[in-house]
């Protein structure tokens, strides 16, 4: 049976990983930590907890997410996003763990017109998404066995996101203005963390592997809040704005789309439809 080092695990992602222990009890051991039982950005912290549980498997579900705030916080947003991310990856070097790492469609620039395949150029246009790059070299320059998940659109029954936020409004309003020209794919934090355990049995032979995960499908802000209004059952309207229309201090991809290729192609499973991961996600929600 194998140690996993679970950080980030009062998360979106940590819940749902934490959902699924029971499935693989009989391969694995779970550690979950988080910021106040386990201080990545302290490296020798890690190489005391790596060392006292004899872990053999790191999943970074921690980040800095707070993707506006982030623009006036870089320090704190580099710390967690970088810092603790090489941290990580060189302790897994050092003590030759295998670590899969969480990161994020923000990496590019958004300007492309066709799904992003694991390969394409970086482009960050915020703060955030240079964090989370960064990140990803660090991993790259450790030289640990790794593999770096890249995501879209975050969402669950945990934590707070969009989906959430959306039926709270769609209760509290009549109308909501939601944009229409950003275009990606949501992701249900559960179908990631079915993914994330399955890519356990995936290990690169060395250095570090990128996939693409994101739930089967396209729409835009837009569409996702329209459809979260009626699963929800809410007569609340949405109303489309252009990204002008809505400033934000971080800039967003236009288009993050995902090619899933690699990542079907090597778990051999399909990926639920985002709309159907949503109806689910809602249900859960409304039973709570």
């Amino acid at each position: 049976m194998k140690n996993i080092l679970i950080t980030g695990a009062n998360g979106q992602l940590g819940n749902c990983l934490r959902d699924l222990a029971a499935d693989y009890q009989n391969l694995y051991h779970y550690y979950y930590t988080d910021v106040d039982t386990l201080d990545i950005t302290d490296a020798s912290a890690i190489e005391a907890f790596v060392t006292e549980n004899s872990i053999d498997i790191i999943i970074n579900a921690a980040a800095y997410t707070a993707v506006d705030k982030a623009e006036d916080d870089q320090e704190n947003a580099y710390r967690i996003n970088c810092t603790a991310v090489k941290n990580l990856a060189e302790v897994a070097k050092k003590h030759g763990l295998f670590l899969v790492h969480i990161s994020t469609d923000y990496v590019f620039s958004g300007e492309l017109a066709t799904p992003h395949v694991e390969t394409d150029a970086t482009a960050p246009k915020s703060v955030y998404g240079s964090t989370k790059l960064a990140g990803e070299r660090a991993i790259e320059e450790s030289g640990c066995l790794a593999v770096i998940i890249r995501t879209s659109w975050l969402y669950s029954e945990y934590g707070n996101n969009f989906v959430k936020t959306m039926l709270r409004l769609g209760a509290e309003r009549d109308v909501v203005r939601v944009v229409s020209d950003q275009v990606g794919g949501p992701t249900y934090a559960g179908d990631l963390a079915r993914a994330v355990m399955g890519i356990l049995e995936h290990k690169p032979e060395s250095g570090v592997d990128y996939y693409h995960f994101a739930n089967e499908g396209v729409c835009s802000w837009f569409d996702f809040a329209k459809a979260i209004m009626e699963l929800g059952g809410l007569g609340c309207r949405v109303e489309a704005i252009p990204t002008s229309d809505y400033p934000a201090k971080a800039r967003r991809p236009a288009f993050s789309l995902f090619n899933l290729r690699k990542i079907k192609g090597t778990l051999g499973v399909g990926i639920p439809y985002w709309r159907d991961s949503l109806v689910l996600t809602i249900n859960k929600l409304q039973q709570k």
